[in-house]
């Protein structure tokens, strides 16, 4: 969702009508949905990295141990010794190298989904205290209530990416190709939660606007927790 389709709807459906009573907060459907995908990548990647890491130790032991060998063999023996287990060693390198990249992605990977974590946090902060914003009115709760649940939507298509990383390491697919998902998707998400802030901002903006008192002002910002 881009930011300038934001800011438009905001003009054209921020518009007076009946001020609306105080409500309790109710969530939105497709925020538990989020929350169990993302809870889901963190686990799946989570147990990912302690069995890379457990092979990671496991790879260096065993480099650890060819070089104890190599180092008391004599030297006439070290050029023989070496011919045999040249491809040994050569396989434990390549695969730690290889193990430690991996790694690597699904840090990178983990950051995304710590990133959604923020989205949904920030989401249900500003959703609980603007259902209770008397200042906003009953089209205009409705019209949050859309534009929440399309940026919950496209963050599940993100997830939904991850998950397409994660079946990669077990096919084919090229480094470069992995990577490439990975930016996309990592941008995404960060124009989600741009997104996100930035309506939040607005609706904010426009309640402080509506105050029609000093006090009324410094009780809004108290609300909101602004300085």
């Amino acid at each position: 969702m881009k930011t300038k389709v934001i800011t438009c709807m905001i003009c054209l459906l921020l518009l007076n009508a009946p001020a609306r009573p105080a409500e309790k907060t109710a969530a939105l459907p497709i925020l538990e949905i989020v929350k169990a995908v993302t809870k889901k990548v963190i686990k799946a990647i989570d147990l990912r990295i302690q069995k890379l890491q457990n092979k990671t130790i496991w790879l260096q032991n065993a480099q650890k141990k060819i070089e104890n060998v190599l180092s008391k063999l004599k030297l006439d023996e070290i050029s023989d010794w070496t011919k045999k287990q040249k491809e040994l060693y050569k396989g434990y390198y390549e695969e730690l190298a290889k193990v430690k990249s991996i790694i690597t992605y699904y840090e990178r990977i983990k950051d995304i989904t710590r990133k959604q974590t923020r989205l949904v946090a920030e989401y249900e902060r500003a959703w609980n205290l603007f259902r209770q914003d008397t200042h906003f009115k009953e089209n205009e709760i409705r019209y949050m209530e859309r534009v929440y649940s399309g940026i919950l939507e496209e963050s599940v298509k993100n997830i939904d990416q991850i998950f397409l990383i994660l079946d990669s390491f077990s096919t084919q697919m090229s480094d470069l190709k992995r990577l490439e998902i990975i930016n996309e998707a990592a941008d995404q998400i960060d124009a989600n939660y741009d997104d996100l802030t930035l309506f939040n901002q607005q609706n904010v903006m426009l309640s402080l606007q509506r105050a029609k008192t000093e006090a009324e002002v410094n009780q809004v910002k108290q609300f909101y927790g602004i300085p």
